[in-house]
């Protein structure tokens, strides 16, 4: 198991969280997200995994739900 996290900025509800995590779990391996949300602030969205996933495909699943990692 690994776990990546990632500071995503943009997320404010949510329905902002059901968005990330819907596009984060459809990654293969993904087995669980969570999400601390802070409304107007830096989120932090931890990712568990069989293996390691992609930062690249982690950062195109954030921006395909429509908000933007700042740091991972």
């Amino acid at each position: 198991m690994t776990t990546e996290l990632l500071l995503v900025e943009g997320m404010t509800c949510e329905h902002c969280v059901m968005s990330v995590t819907e596009e984060l779990s459809e990654l293969d391996g993904v087995s669980d997200v969570a999400v601390q949300l802070v409304p107007g602030g830096r989120s932090e969205v931890t990712v568990t995994s069989d293996a390691p996933v992609a930062a690249e495909a982690l950062r195109d699943a954030v921006t395909e739900a429509g908000y933007e990692v700042v740091r991972s």
